[in-house]
C-alpha cells in the first residue's frame, strides 16, 4: 500500500525505463541522461498537482490541479479543467516511482 508522504515530491519523467504499461518516474535532482525534453508530475502535500509538459522550446509547462490516494494504490489526479485520470502506484521508493494507468473519466 502506497503512503502519502513517499508520493509527495517532484518526478521526472524517465521514460528509457518505461517498461510493459508501466511509466517510470525519478525524484527531482536524479542523474537523467540527456533528452530534448522531459515531461513530468509534482505531488504536492496539500493536495495540489503541476503536471509538467514539455512545452515550447522543450521548457517545462506546468499544469496545475489536484491529487489524492484513494483505495491504497490509487492515485487520482484532476486537471484544472475537470479531467480525470486514475493510476496505480505499482512501486514507490526514495529513488523510483512506478505507475500504471487505470483509465480516465
Amino acid at each position: 500500500m502506497a503512503r502519502l508522504e513517499d508520493l509527495v515530491g517532484r518526478w521526472g519523467h524517465s521514460f528509457e525505463e518505461d517498461h510493459d504499461d508501466l511509466v517510470v518516474y525519478r525524484p527531482e535532482g536524479f542523474d537523467f541522461p540527456r533528452a530534448r525534453g522531459r515531461d513530468g508530475i509534482e505531488l504536492r502535500p496539500d493536495g495540489s498537482f503541476v503536471d509538467w509538459a514539455i512545452g515550447r522550446g522543450d521548457a517545462s509547462e506546468a499544469r496545475p490541479g489536484g491529487w489524492e490516494l484513494a483505495g491504497g494504490d490509487t492515485l487520482r489526479i484532476v486537471s484544472e479543467s475537470g479531467e480525470a485520470r486514475t493510476l496505480r502506484v505499482a512501486h514507490v521508493s526514495a529513488d523510483r516511482l512506478e505507475l500504471r494507468r487505470e483509465g480516465a473519466s
